[in-house]
């Protein structure tokens, strides 16, 4: 049967005042002009309390909060983050104290590697492909694994090795160094590696045997680390897969040996939001124990605002 054309009466709807109702934006949340000459501290706290801006600092009194009851506060590092100039920031971030272990993809170190050893990384992928010359830098590929069987014969994790093989060369660019800094404050730092991923593996240096070994090593230390966030932060900050997996491969573990990660507030930083962080980080990891955050923007302007917050916030 065909409906008819026929105008809804709407003389009869119930109302009620403006007043009475339930708002999720009010004036006083609004954000402050600043006046010129400013400092961080005003600016930041002129901005709304609405949406990223409130999860902005949401994120950073965690963070603070964290670093007072001695909880804990980790940090999962893609490549991105390295590649985009952050190291400084984070390498500072490690020596005030609010940098209590971090985990990084194989690409990631690959990077903070580079960086060390000549103060550059990131090569043009288009450009050396068809000539057949990408990935195949002399003291990446030969180095790196050099650095990676030295773990393993020393029974350390990969993480742990390559920055003691970078602290004791002492290249000339080691104050950029993730790594470098790691090893001089004592952070834990973990390697998390997908064979046939990163350039290394094309090198006839590399051994499976060697990168397992350090990198499963470095699973279970970062499990441990994972292990005594209750209260703390875990930070994923530009990994789409490899480390929300293995985020969520250790927070199974921590809760299988009874840990109970209670309060842990766990924080996705990147420019896109993705499946496996916003699932495995924000949501799945802190269901019904702590609270997840998602911060959405480039790396290169949102990890140094978050820095700034929590340096000035302490």
């Amino acid at each position: 049967m065909a409906f008819s054309y026929e105008e809804f009466d709407v003389t009869g709807i119930r109302t009620y005042p403006l007043s009475s109702r339930k708002s999720k934006v009010n004036a006083e949340d609004f954000g402050r002009p600043v006046q010129h000459g400013a400092s961080f501290k005003v600016w930041f706290d002129s901005l709304p309390a609405v949406l990223g801006a409130a999860d902005l600092r949401r994120a950073a009194a965690a963070i603070v909060a964290a670093k007072k009851r001695d909880a804990g506060i980790a940090w999962g590092i893609g490549a991105h983050v390295i590649k985009t100039g952050l190291s400084p920031v984070l390498i500072d971030l490690m020596e005030r104290g609010f940098v209590s272990a971090v985990a990084m993809n194989g690409a990631g170190i690959i990077h903070d590697f580079e960086v060390a050893l000549v103060g550059a990384t990131s090569e043009d992928v288009d450009e050396a492909l068809g000539p057949g010359r990408f990935g195949m830098a002399e003291e990446t590929g030969t180095l790196l694994n050099e650095a990676i069987r030295a773990a393993r014969a020393g029974n350390k994790g990969l993480g742990q090795g390559v920055a003691s093989f970078l602290a004791e060369r002492q290249p000339k660019y080691g104050s950029k160094s993730l790594a470098v800094a790691a090893h001089h404050f004592g952070v834990p730092l973990t390697v998390h590696v997908a064979v046939g991923t990163d350039i290394i593996h094309m090198h006839p240096a590399a051994s499976g045997a060697d990168i397992g070994e350090t990198s499963l090593r470095d699973f279970r230390y970062f499990t441990a680390c994972v292990a005594r966030l209750a209260g703390g932060v875990y930070l994923n900050c530009g990994s789409a897969v490899i480390l929300p997996e293995v985020f969520l491969k250790a927070v199974a573990l921590a809760r299988n040996q009874g840990a109970s990660l209670e309060g842990l507030t766990t924080v996705n930083i990147d420019f896109v939001r993705m499946y496996r962080p916003e699932t495995n980080v924000v949501t799945r990891a802190v269901g019904g124990i702590g609270s997840g955050i998602s911060l959405v923007g480039h790396h290169e302007i949102l990890i140094p605002l978050l820095a700034a917050a929590v340096i000035e916030s302490e």
